[in-house]
This record gives structure tokens, sequence and C-alpha cells, in this order.
């Protein structure tokens, strides 16, 4: 069988997607801002983050058997249109409430986005290629997380206003759905056999679908953690001004920035499986050593190891997993983003506990979702000889 040729004017505008779906990492850059204008203690901050997350677990089935039917493209661009109207809402009226319901838009849409890019990157590019390429989009991902905090503070600077920022970002992802919809590509389908609930729950029976699922729910769950959580945890910990401890989500996604490009080169020539050990491996070591370190200063240099290490988990967990069902990308997209349900979980518990035990307890939490993430970089080597 001839390998599928590499064709820009297809990958470009997928990869675009990827920067789109960045945006639901506002929640970071939004938890600080928001928290301090609306003096809100820090577990009932942690519901913005549930607002966006939370549709991950109610929408993502849904979604992924309307791909099946009217097409990846077709629904990427709902997802883009519906995430552009949630970034309009809190420029437009802005309180506590209308924050709420932008994130919950700014969900929903991410959540198609999510269900329909990842397959949709697949079927135009080499399986060969397939884990390198994941891993590049999670870079596109990365460097639009990463460019949140500094615009929220160029905006404040210039317009005295940092909400400025979702318009921009809404323009963006408007502009990412035109492209888009003007872009004819030729879509795997699963032909006369529609995916359906039944066939898409069942795929849970296999255990190593199961452990993999987990596995987006805690890397997933430490993403959103750490990026809701690291700002509070250095200013209550470390008495940080605000500019210092604002800059622990860049620094963040510096390291996933980095971590993915790098990724996508490793991932080229080396094993899937033993760079996800490794990854995991160096994840946890690095959360640990966040949890002792003396200093501000040292801390956002974990910080940025803590992005290093986790960047690849995600794409690489959907490879395997892909790998093991190719015959079911559809259900396996639309489980595996069912599970980034994890971001509206372990934020909400993190919170609770940095108000009753401190910041430490808080974090502490992030080093259990790590650990199980190196219980399934072990699952995975042990499958060596999966197809």
């Amino acid at each position: 069988m001839n390998e599928k040729k590499i064709k820009l004017q297809w990958i470009v505008p997928i990869l675009l997607s990827f920067f789109a779906m960045s945006f639901c990492d506002l929640v970071g850059i939004g938890v600080d801002r928001i928290k301090g204008d609306f003096h809100l203690s820090d577990k009932l901050a942690q519901l913005i983050p549930s607002a966006v997350f939370l549709w991950f677990l109610i929408l993502s089935i849904p979604f992924g058997l309307a791909q099946d039917r009217i097409g990846k493209r077709r629904l990427l661009n709902i997802g883009l249109i519906l995430t552009a109207i949630g970034l309009f809402i809190p420029f437009i009226y802005y309180s506590f409430s209308t924050t709420l319901i932008a994130f919950g838009f700014l969900g929903i849409g991410n959540t198609i986005v999510q269900v329909s890019a990842n397959p949709l990157l697949v079927d135009v590019v080499p399986d060969s290629k397939r884990s390198s390429f994941l891993s590049f989009s999670q870079f596109i991902k990365a460097f639009g997380s990463l460019v949140a905090t500094p615009l929220a503070w160029f905006f404040t600077s210039q317009f005295g206003d940092w909400k400025v920022m979702f318009i921009a970002f809404g323009l963006l992802s408007l502009s990412s759905a035109l492209w888009l919809m003007f872009t004819s590509i030729n879509e795997t389908t699963s032909g006369e056999k529609h995916a359906t609930f039944a066939s898409s729950f069942s795929l849970l029976s296999n255990k190593f679908n199961l452990i993999m699922v987990g596995g987006i729910f805690f890397v997933v769950g430490i993403d959103v953690g750490i990026n809701t959580n690291i700002g509070q945890y250095l200013f209550h910990r470390f008495n940080c001004a605000q500019k210092l401890y604002e800059s622990g989500h860049s620094i963040y996604f510096l390291g996933k920035m980095i971590g993915t490009f790098c990724g996508a080169v490793i991932l080229a020539i080396f094993s899937s499986r033993k760079f996800l050990f490794w990854s995991s491996l160096a994840g946890l070591l690095a959360i640990v050593a966040l949890l002792i370190v003396p200093n501000a200063s040292i801390a956002l240099v974990i910080t940025f190891i803590i992005g290093l290490g986790f960047s690849n988990i995600w794409p690489l967990i959907f490879s395997l997993t892909i790998e093991k069902s190719p015959d079911h990308p559809n259900e396996i997209s639309g489980l595996m983003v069912m599970a980034i349900f994890g971001g509206a979980v372990i934020p909400p518990v993190m919170g609770g506990l940095m108000d009753k035990l401190g910041p430490v307890a808080g974090m502490a939490v992030l080093a259990l979702c790590a650990g199980y993430l190196l219980f399934v970089s072990f699952i995975c080597k042990s499958k060596s000889k999966i197809a």
C-alpha cells in the first residue's frame, strides 16, 4: 500500500485550528484576573475551568458520532465559530456570570475542535508520521497558550483592558473557520457502518483502551491544574508580585511548546512507547521538585520542566490508542476528548485543598496524576507487539 503524500494545502489550515484549540487555555490567565476582579476564593475561581471542561464529558461522544455523518471538516468549522462566540462575550459584558457563560461556549466549541481536528490531521498525514505530526500540532497549540499572558499584559498597557485579547483570539478563530471552509479535504469514512454510542463505549471493555482513556483524563488534569493554579501557588507560597506569578503560565507553555517541537523530531526517529515512559518519569520528578523548592525563581524553572515533560503525552496516548483500534478513529477520538473532562475535575480538587490545607497540598494532587501516567507508560511498554 502506498503511503499518503504530505499536502500542505490540507495540513496548514488543520494546524491553524490547533492554534484556535489553545484558546481554552485562556482559563489560566482568566482565573488570575477574574479572581482578582471579583474577589473570589480559590475554590470558586476554579469553577471557570470547570465551565470549560465539563462539556468534554457531556458532548464528546455525541460530536464524535455526528462527525461520522456530517464529516470532520464541517464539524470543525462549527466548533471554531462557537469558540469565537464565547470569546466575544466577556468583551461585550463583563461579570462573573457572563464569564462562566463565555467559557461554557468556549468549552463547547473546543470540544468540537478537539474531537474533529485530531482525526482529520490523521487523515491527511502518512501513517509513519502520525505521532510526529500529532506532536507538532500540540506545538502549535502550546504556542497559542504561550502568548495569552503576554497579550494580556500588552492589551492592559495599550488599552487599559486585558479583555481585548478575547476579541483578537475570536477574530483568529473566525479566520481559521473561513480558511477551512474553502479547503477541500479527502476524509476517511466508515462506509455504511456508522459509529454509535454502543460502538463507542464498547471499546472501553478493552482494558488497554480504558487505561489509555484514563491517561488522557489525568494528563489533562495536570495540564489544566498547572495552568489555573501555578499563579496562585507562586503567590500564596512565595508572595510574588503579580507579573512574576502570572509569568508562570507562559513559562509552563514555553516548556510545552519547546517539548512538542522537539517531540515532533524525536518521534520521527525513536519509539513512541519509550518516549512516553521517559516523559512521564521526568514529569513526575519535576512535580515532586516543585513541592519542595525554596524560592519562586527555582519554582519557575521547575514549571518549565513540567511543561517540557508532559508536552507529548497527549499525542502519544492518542496515537498509540488509534494504533490499537485503527478501524474506530471517530469512536476513539470521542472517548479521548471525553476524558479531557479531567480538566474540570482536578483543578477544583486542587483549589479546595489550597483553601483548606495550603498551596503545597493542592499541588500535590498533580503528583498522584503523574503517577498514573507512569503506570500507563509501563502498560504501553509491555504492549510492544500491538499492531
